[in-house]
């Protein structure tokens, strides 16, 4: 057995889950990244992983038993090239987890565009009340645990199953590494402009990880979701339960609280009574009810364990009310996830005025290849605010259609004084970033809180 693995990128979800599950599973771990910074580092040297900030090629005298490299790591990194050139054993990390955690276990592998996190958590939530106690891999903070990775003995392992790639050398989207019996396919639409030329591009890796889905396993579909239905075309081995629509699971329309009724083919199974917003929670919710039946949990236990779910951080977490402003944590970066977001929000707060605030991050933001999509996706926000430093396209331009509603500000202490100028009681502020954005949501309650 390997005793001494090396995480290059360990500061990243998805590593940092396997640098704990590895810890949990009785190697000597140790690991590396440009960016050493809480809460991930935190949370690592809690576990006695020894951090070391950058990539020196020095790090090489570690000489542990196995490289584990992460996908943020390039060809011209020094430490991978002085691995490469001394013939090191290394591999990525969606391999090491496939070969050495889950050949024993029954996986529960949710895909999608949108949703991965919470759908995941949902699962590891109902498995848990249920008593089945399972490992998860999940790329956010559930509420209702204290840890995003866990190893248990039980035999369920719930992973979040990504589609981006695996590594500078496994082009192949992480979630093929995975062998599901269970799969969930959540929705699909262009994203990771970086990595992918378009949106047949996706849906022939989606098509990949259905491939590999037993016939004695379940896929539980969006039966919504064009996309999905053309990779579903591409073939399929395994038994498929749809969801979101009459011949499957079906969510009623919530009532003033947020409770609806689950139905299973017209069949009414009980009501999910909870404080998750969006239409999309509800399809989440139908996903993982699919899923957990699948792995042996009734669907009025299942019911329950969701009524008394959390959530999760930055899916719209509420960070504090401050002058009578309400401000909003969100992940959401993608045009659809951010229109998802305020639209359920919108129908969650009534004539409550909206302020959105995004930074555009990811690499496909960064590209502009979403930017036309924009105007559309804040159309349910009263004002919107763009932190547009750093883009290689003109937020204000493309926002034109928003007219006065959209204020695009490339300084973000310039961004935090306008935020707390326009914020007045009763306000919803919603901030949205796949990164840190700076400390904004703390700034700004800190801000309000001292009268501006």
């Amino acid at each position: 057995m390997t005793t001494h693995v090396h995480i290059l990128g360990i500061c990243g979800t998805f590593m940092g889950g396997i640098a704990a599950i590895a810890k949990s599973a009785g190697y000597r771990v140790t690991g590396c990244d440009a960016n050493v910074y809480p809460p991930m580092s935190d949370q690592l040297a809690a576990l006695g992983i020894e951090l070391i900030d950058g990539f020196g090629a020095e790090q090489i005298s570690l000489a542990p038993d196995l490289w584990l490299v992460g996908n943020v790591v390039a060809r011209g990194n020094p430490l991978m090239e002085a691995i490469l050139d001394r013939g090191d054993r290394y591999m990525s990390g969606p391999q090491w987890l496939s070969e050495n955690i889950l050949a024993d276990k029954w996986v529960l592998a949710i895909s999608g565009t949108h949703g991965k996190t919470t759908v995941s958590s949902m699962v590891a939530w109902i498995l848990e009340c249920a008593g089945r106690a399972p490992g998860f891999l999940i790329g956010g903070l559930p509420h209702d645990f204290s840890v995003s990775a866990r190893l248990t003995a039980a035999k369920h392992f719930v992973i979040e199953a990504d589609e981006y790639d695996t590594a500078f050398f496994d082009k192949r989207s992480k979630f093929v590494h995975y062998r599901p019996r269970t799969a969930i396919l959540n929705n699909l639409v262009f994203d990771h402009a970086d990595i992918f030329r378009d949106l047949a591009d996706i849906e022939r890796q989606f098509h990949h990880f259905v491939r590999i889905v037993p016939r004695s396993g379940l896929i539980a579909l969006n039966g919504r979701d064009e996309a999905l239905r053309r990779v579903m075309g591409m073939g399929c081995w395994t038994p498929v339960e749809t969801f979101g629509v009459e011949t499957g699971w079906q969510a009623s329309e919530p009532d003033a609280r947020g409770s609806f009724e689950v139905a299973w083919r017209g069949t009414p199974l009980g009501r999910i009574d909870w404080d998750q917003l969006g239409a999309h929670n509800r399809l989440n919710a139908l996903a993982a009810l699919a899923a957990a039946r699948h792995a042996g949990v009734e669907p009025r236990s299942a019911i329950d364990a969701l009524s008394r779910f959390s959530g999760v951080r930055r899916r719209m977490e509420l960070r504090g009310i401050a002058r009578g402003v309400t401000v909003y944590d969100d992940f959401a970066h993608h045009p659809t996830a951010i229109r998802t977001t305020l639209e359920g929000l919108r129908r969650g707060v009534g004539t409550a005025r909206i302020l959105a605030v995004l930074e555009p991050r990811s690499n496909t933001m960064k590209l502009g290849v979403m930017k036309d999509a924009l105007p559309a996706s804040l159309a349910a926000a009263d004002r919107a605010y763009v932190y547009d430093a750093q883009l290689g396209w003109s937020a204000q331009q493309a926002l034109a259609a928003l007219g006065d509603r959209a204020r695009c500000i490339g300084d973000l202490d310039q961004l935090l004084a306008a935020l707390v100028q326009e914020a007045r009681p009763g306000d919803r502020v919603v901030i949205m970033s796949n990164g840190g954005f700076g400390g904004l949501h703390a700034r700004l309650l800190e801000r309000l809180g001292q009268g501006g």
